[in-house]
């Protein structure tokens, strides 16, 4: 066996950055509990490691490989965790520290869609501060019914639809209790979608249906009666449609590695790209893992696979320079 097969095939020892102080840290902890037993299976080292419990500063990284960051929210999905990894020259999963901070932010990337002719909802950029008023006016103007959405937040944490405009008071206090800025986005009457990126490849289209008023957190975590679909009642151009809409906002954005891109689909059947993420979930919930194991892919098998790229992926940049 050459060097190289050789070194692709020993054990990793790995870091599993989970938890954290965000507002989706039980999922987080639940993430990152199903990666490092994922990687147990295959045999290599993982051990959890919680940035609430101890500074990431004082970790010896010299002692892992690389770390798999399974951090949802703030620090994790914001560029915060990745800006400190790439200082300590540590090998890390997911998406750069850049391309981290422009998802994370509805608003931003919603520019960056505008720019690059990725179809997404129209919106407008809100602020604690505004007077009720201006936002009511503001609402008006996109019209109802209206997303309320923090814009800076995941899991559906803050979201309201809002179709009448005496909801709105009671939407803002939920949305800013999670973010100093929000957003008001013309809401999609239609389906939801979901797909997952592994670098430019994506994995299976999945259409969501929930009971709930929308795919909300009870629906993504707790709602066993969610269903999952990989085989749609709609013509093969119109899967097709949805899809390239998900890649190119991927694309867009810069994404490497896995991410998932969340879409609704209107009466036409015109998708709609709502956002990003570039740390997905990785539980028995989750999207991604379900999508990867359509594939053929167990979770074991993907999380290796993405441990891999990123540790080839640094070996090439430090080549180069």
């Amino acid at each position: 066996m050459s060097k190289t097969r050789a070194a692709a095939a020993a054990p990793l020892r790995v870091a599993v950055l989970a938890g954290g102080r965000s507002s989706e840290r039980e999922i987080s902890l639940k993430s990152g509990i199903a990666v490092a037993h994922a990687l147990l299976g295959r045999r290599h080292q993982a051990t959890m490691i919680d940035p609430a419990a101890r500074a990431l500063e004082s970790i010896p990284w010299d002692q892992f490989d690389a770390a798999f960051i399974a951090l949802h929210g703030r620090f994790g999905e914001d560029g915060q965790v990745q800006e400190l990894l790439e200082r300590a020259g540590v090998v890390y999963t997911g998406s750069s520290a850049e391309t981290s901070r422009l998802a994370f932010s509805k608003s931003a990337s919603k520019e960056r869609f505008a720019q690059c002719g990725v179809p997404t909802p129209p919106y407008v950029l809100i602020h604690e501060t505004d007077r009720a008023a201006r936002i009511e006016q503001q609402a008006r103007a996109l019209g109802f019914p209206l997303v309320v959405k923090p814009d800076g937040e995941g899991s559906s944490l803050g979201v309201s639809i809002v179709e009448r405009p005496e909801e709105l008071p009671q939407a803002l206090t939920r949305c800013f209790h999670h973010d100093a800025f929000g957003i008001l986005e013309a809401a999609v009457i239609g389906s939801e979608w979901t797909l997952g990126m592994l670098d430019d490849e994506p994995l299976p289209l999945i259409q969501i249906e929930t009971s709930r008023p929308f795919y909300d957190f009870q629906a993504k975590y707790e709602d066993d009666a969610t269903v999952y679909r990989f085989e749609f009642a709609l013509p093969s151009q119109v899967v097709e449609t949805i899809a390239a809409a998900a890649r190119s906002a991927a694309q867009a954005l810069g994404t490497r590695g896995i991410a998932r891109v969340d879409l609704r689909v209107d009466k036409w059947n015109r998708p709609w790209v709502l956002e990003v993420n570039t740390v997905p979930g990785f539980t028995d919930h989750s999207l991604v893992p379900k999508a990867a194991a359509r594939i053929g892919l167990d979770l074991g098998a993907l999380c290796e696979r993405e441990l891999r790229r990123a540790i080839a992926a640094h070996r090439m940049a430090a080549a180069m320079l």
